[in-house]
């Protein structure tokens, strides 16, 4: 089970990094739904592209990880690091994002890996 989760949650992260950046960056570029100019280009695509761009890291590396390492993935440290971004996201779409997708997507992260580190080898809880 534990690997699964692993798989799910990375895998998750990847997909929904990469949505994240197709709908909120690339079309609102192509659509020209924000006038040009510094604080568009700083606040709203820099933001979004950081986001995205960053779950999309850390879930390709988590995805890494997990097909030539997976014990890795069953201590703490990685799992940990793994939650606190998860909340980090977390914590910018509720101040960032007006809208409720985001704080879906990282909430759905932060409970897999929560659920992952529950079902990991040799935990109380497995």
């Amino acid at each position: 089970m534990h690997k699964w989760l692993i798989y799910t949650a990375f895998g998750w992260l990847t997909l929904t990094g990469i949505a994240h950046f197709a709908i909120d960056v690339v079309s609102h570029h192509v659509r020209g739904v924000h006038p040009p100019g510094a604080q568009t280009t700083l606040l709203y695509y820099g933001l979004h592209s950081a986001y995205s761009l960053g779950q999309v890291a850390l879930g390709a590396l988590g995805l890494m990880v997990a097909a030539r390492a997976l014990p890795l993935l069953g201590t703490t440290p990685p799992l940990a690091l793994a939650l606190l971004a998860g909340l980090g996201w977390l914590a910018i779409a509720f101040v960032f994002a007006p809208y409720v997708p985001p704080r879906i997507n990282a909430g759905v992260f932060c409970a897999l890996v929560v659920a992952a580190w529950l079902t990991r080898p040799g935990s109380v809880a497995g």
